[in-house]
């Protein structure tokens, strides 16, 4: 994968501007028409990268995005981020992440500016009213997805289950992902093992923990502490970018009380009528407990580690993707993802189906999705809408 860089390298000094100027500004394109989540955004690129502009041949450009699989934090960004090492080295890997990332940042600092200052007028929450069902059936199409890959066999299952619960019951996700992922490449590469491990042991990582407390409340979060808790979420995340919901409602909710679970939708809403990464929730969040500090530190928080693994493991992705130790691990931390994102719907679920209106809305949007191939931008919009003309009608 080395070749197209140091291609690169060889190009005199006009030659490099150029292309990383080409990089930036196709980039900065895709981030601007990006709707339509995480698979939207990859189809996008390969359009553009590999059928217009030629970049690279097919054949890379999926091995670059079965690699993003392997990498926590947001896929399509990685795939950005991947793109523009390959085309033009560690300059070309900086300007392809951010400038995919710019035009959603900016909007939403846009969107967490007028939420801030109008939020609670009637019709702003008639929108959201309209919106929170709709986004809702957009996650329960994501979970059922993410749930046929994820639970592969029975153990799977098992592990899945185990997370819910022990979820519930207060325990720290990041243990839950950890512990999960051990026990998944033990039960993987089981037949590798010595006879002396006892079929019990693949449990103990889950009855050596204890539950952390999240009754913490802070009326206030100082930047750093905003920063750096994006910035583990971003360094530990996992499975798809609607799993980022149970890290959000456990930190900021949960475990700070920074903001309320009716904001976390709204974030949740915002980010996904907006195009680009539905990371960029974090930049609205930041916004609400920080102002714009807060919502830079929060995007440059939860996206710094893709850029950081990126450039660390692109050189060795042959040799990952071929250890069935490191795929037992994916496979138990993917799984546990499903659990924790499980959890989490069920929580934003009770905030969103408030009654029989909502309840219906929520019905039709997840029979929209599953049926239609429709763009879930044009979804949330319609059910704003919808919202909308029901407060103006006195209906809602």
């Amino acid at each position: 994968m080395k070749e197209n860089q140091k291609e690169f390298y060889t190009l005199n000094r006009e030659e490099q501007k150029a292309r990383l100027k080409e990089i930036f500004l196709v980039f900065l394109k895709l981030g601007s028409i990006a709707f339509g989540g995480p698979a939207a955004h990859v189809a996008m690129m390969d359009e553009e990268i590999v059928k217009n502009r030629k970049w690279m041949e097919k054949e890379k450009f999926m091995d670059l995005y079965g690699a993003t699989n392997l990498l926590s934090g947001p896929n399509s960004t990685e795939l950005a981020i991947h793109i523009g090492l390959e085309r033009g080295g560690w300059r070309g890997l900086i300007l392809a992440g951010a400038s995919f990332i710019l035009p959603a940042m900016l909007i939403v600092i846009f969107f967490a500016t007028i939420y801030d200052r109008i939020g609670s007028l009637p019709e702003v929450e008639g929108i959201m009213y309209g919106i929170k069902p709709v986004i809702m059936a957009v996650i329960l199409q994501a979970l059922y997805r993410l749930g046929k890959t994820s639970i592969k066999n029975i153990p799977a299952a098992l592990i899945g289950g185990i997370v819910i619960i022990l979820s519930f019951l207060g325990l720290h996700e990041l243990i839950l992902l950890a512990a999960s992922g051990i026990i998944m490449m033990l039960i993987t590469n089981r037949e590798k093992l010595k006879p002396k491990h006892s079929s019990l042991s693949i449990f103990l990582p889950f009855l050596s923990i204890t539950p952390v407390a999240t009754s913490i409340q802070l009326k206030n979060m100082e930047l750093h502490q905003l920063f750096l808790s994006f910035l583990k979420i971003g360094s530990v995340l996992y499975g798809s970018g609607y799993v980022l919901l149970a890290f959000l409602e456990a930190d900021f909710v949960e475990r700070f009380g920074v903001v309320t679970s009716q904001q976390l939708l709204d974030a949740i809403s915002v980010g996904q009528v907006t195009p680009g990464p539905v990371f960029t929730t974090a930049t609205f969040i930041g916004y609400l407990i920080q102002g714009i500090p807060g919502a830079i530190l929060a995007t440059i928080g939860i996206f710094l580690p893709a850029f950081l693994l990126v450039g660390i493991v692109h050189p060795f992705i042959p040799k990952l993707r071929s250890s069935s130790w490191i795929s037992g691990i994916l496979d138990g931390v993917n799984v546990a993802s499903w659990g924790l994102m499980a959890v989490v719907s069920w929580k934003l679920g009770i905030s969103a189906f408030i009654d029989i209106p909502s309840f219906i809305l929520g019905i039709v949007a997840i029979f929209v999705v599953l049926r239609f191939k429709i763009n879930t931008a044009w979804l949330v919009i319609i059910g704003g809408i919808l919202g909308f003309v029901g407060t103006i009608l006195g209906l809602i």
